[in-house]
């Protein structure tokens, strides 16, 4: 029990002795549940009731979000999504296309209420496996994999403090960019966001989201999703989206063009990102998801962040093994390969319906 939890039932608005109801979401309960996402220690930005929204109308999955109530009161919320692929199987995941997930909750009942209530809903929709993206570790039966890590820091009133605490050759990289007459800028569109997104990506070997997903994060969650671009002569370089929640904020999907890394566009742009926060009472930079032993992983400890691992817990249904779908997974490579090759028009025009399942 965490001491949020304690100091509940000490104010006595949590009893002992009352039943958790776990039951359905209706959509009377979005103002009620979001305003708990908002409070709870153990939430993210990815538990918000605008997630919803957002993997039924962009990617047409099913979810299913349960609320975990006493007394009329919520003590815990799980956000689940349906996703089904021939290509990468049948999975129940919280929250899908998400970094974090799991159940939030203030009490460990409501938890335990929750996790179960998510298995028994994966064995009726007879999927693969559940997939709970927990930040922290869960006491449920199940296997966990060590191939995530997060990236977070504390950030300091003070730009300079904030500066002095980036390594020295990163310091040295992200003061080259403030050199380079790069301009940031705060984008209302997304059109720079998924020239300099989908190029990266591409790159990378990895299928882009559709441009109508950026449309649509940003229409759901309006102030909470700012889009960064940086342009070098009128010309985009590179662009991050990131995503507020209450005092933290999480550059979530960017890119940058081929002229990026010789500017130190990148470099100066999540310093941008970071200076910008600050002055909106930022206190926490949450790196985000990095697979361990990737570039994007020693890019961000190269800025002096520590890795924090991620232990998502998978429960088996019908899989036989903890899935691998991921880029790492030798099977994929030589699609990798291949897809680093297509022309960006192809790319963007075959990739969203490849990306839409991988969830």
């Amino acid at each position: 029990m965490n001491s949020d939890t304690s100091a509940l039932r000490k104010s006595g608005l949590i009893s002992p002795a009352t039943v958790v109801n776990v039951r359905p979401f209706s959509e009377d309960d979005a103002p009620k549940w979001d305003a708990f996402v908002a409070e709870c220690p153990g939430a993210t930005f990815f538990h918000r009731t605008g997630w919803k929204r957002v993997i039924e109308e962009v990617f047409g999955h099913a979810t299913h979000y349960l609320v975990a109530e006493a007394d009329g009161a919520i003590e815990g919320v799980i956000a689940l999504g349906h996703i089904r692929s021939r290509l990468f199987g049948n999975a129940l995941i919280s929250c899908p296309f998400a970094v974090y997930g799991g159940a939030a909750a203030v009490t460990d009942r409501a938890r335990r209420g929750l996790e179960e209530a998510a298995l028994d809903l994966a064995k009726n929709l007879g999927v693969d496996y559940l997939e709970l993206r927990n930040r922290h570790p869960s006491s449920a039966a199940g296997a966990t994999k060590d191939l995530y890590v997060t990236f977070r820091k504390a950030l300091s009133p003070d730009h300079e403090e904030n500066m002095r605490a980036i390594p020295r050759k990163q310091r040295a990289m992200v003061r080259k960019g403030l050199k380079s007459d790069l301009v940031a800028t705060i984008d209302d569109g997304v059109d720079r966001l998924f020239r300099a997104y989908s190029t990266s990506v591409r790159n990378l070997g990895t299928p882009v989201f559709a441009k109508r997903y950026f449309r649509v994060l940003k229409d759901v969650f309006g102030d909470d999703c700012e889009i960064l671009t940086v342009t070098k002569d009128g010309r985009t370089v590179s662009s991050v989206m990131s995503f507020y929640f209450r005092d933290e904020v999480l550059p979530y999907y960017g890119g940058g063009t081929e002229e990026a890394r010789k500017w130190k566009a990148n470099d100066l742009m999540y310093w941008e990102v970071m200076r910008r926060a600050v002055e909106r009472g930022v206190r926490t930079f949450d790196y985000g998801r990095s697979k361990v032993g990737t570039g994007s992983y020693s890019f961000k400890k190269n800025w002096g962040f520590e890795p924090e691992p991620l232990p998502y817990h998978y429960q088996l249904v019908k899989a036989r093994e903890v899935p691998n779908v991921s880029p790492l997974n030798p099977k994929y490579q030589l699609f990798i390969k291949a897809w680093k090759h297509l022309p960006l028009w192809a790319a963007n025009t075959v990739g969203p319906w490849l990306s839409r399942n991988l969830g």
